[in-house]
């Protein structure tokens, strides 16, 4: 390609971006950080990008962080071993105090490298101004798995008021009870609870897979968009299974509770915000309520 015609292709991403900057101005978005992407310093300064440059363009984003990964390290360096049951990190006093510290820490890096980009940005947890009250999960099984909380309500005044005065928020997953006593949030529930709290016009989860299959052992058969009555009838199938079942089930509540739109998408490739937010084809899997929400390349 000659240096003309690759100033034309970026031309050309920016007229395809316009219509989607034009119709989410303004607009909420949801991003739940987590996974790979948090590792890898490279994919973290791209992830931080994205979210700048949606700010920048006019949407309103809010960060919703895990860090399970570097909990588990810091877990493990204490030797404890990290235990999981049904995919949630049971959560002894010991590992509550690490996973507030862990989180607390991931919590400003995020935020110090979105005012390293010009944005103002403050850096929360759940506990703050009662944002997340929550209770102890109980399991079917009955299995104790200690200080894991179940979001009972969120409280929006704190988060509306630093979006109102420009700020990023960065919220990390942590809550309290009606006893003031901590505990540890899955993040994706907590995105979804924040999503759905604040009307957001997008939800998107950055994952460590592409998106929805249809089999996933047939990397061609990604579904790059889903109604929720098609979202219902994959669930009904049998095909969804292991960590992308808990994920589906997130998002279809989320968009049955009024968020317009949920994404999953890989944030290990480079720029996968944008990519799925402001072009045609994007790159992973979207969930939208009916027919009627689908964009006009969508039909």
């Amino acid at each position: 390609m000659s240096a003309f015609e690759d100033v034309v292709s970026k031309a050309n991403v920016l007229i395809e971006a316009l219509p989607y900057i034009q119709q989410f101005k303004d607009k909420i978005v949801v991003v739940k950080y987590g996974g790979s992407a948090m590792l890898d310093e490279t994919l973290q300064e791209n992830v931080i990008k994205d979210v700048a440059l949606l700010k920048l363009v006019g949407m309103r984003p809010i960060i919703v962080h895990g860090g399970g990964k570097e909990i588990s390290k810091w877990v493990s360096l204490l030797g404890k071993e990290p235990h999981f049951v049904q995919g949630l990190r049971v959560t002894d006093e010991d590992t509550m105090e690490v996973a507030e510290m862990v989180l607390g820490k991931v919590n400003k890096h995020l935020v110090q490298m979105l005012q390293k980009l010009g944005l103002k940005a403050v850096g929360i947890c759940g506990k703050d101004g009662g944002t997340l009250k929550c209770e102890k999960k109980t399991l079917a099984t009955g299995e104790d798995i200690g200080f894991v909380g179940n979001i009972t309500s969120v409280d929006t005044s704190l988060i509306e008021t630093l979006l109102k005065k420009d700020y990023v928020p960065v919220i990390a997953p942590i809550g309290m009870d009606e006893n003031y006593l901590s505990y540890n949030i899955n993040a994706d529930d907590a995105a979804c609870a924040i999503a759905t709290a604040m009307k957001a016009e997008k939800l998107a989860f950055l994952t460590d897979i592409e998106g929805v299959y249809r089999d996933f052992n047939d990397k061609s058969s990604l579904i790059s968009v889903l109604t929720l009555d098609a979202a219902d009838e994959l669930l009904q199938s049998g095909v969804i299974g292991g960590g992308m079942l808990p994920k589906l089930n997130n998002c279809i509540d989320a968009v049955k509770n009024g968020v317009s739109r949920v994404h999953i998408m890989d944030g290990r490739i480079e720029h996968s915000l944008l990519l799925e937010f402001y072009t045609n084809k994007g790159i992973g899997t979207a969930i939208v309520g009916s027919e009627s929400k689908l964009l006009e390349h969508e039909k």
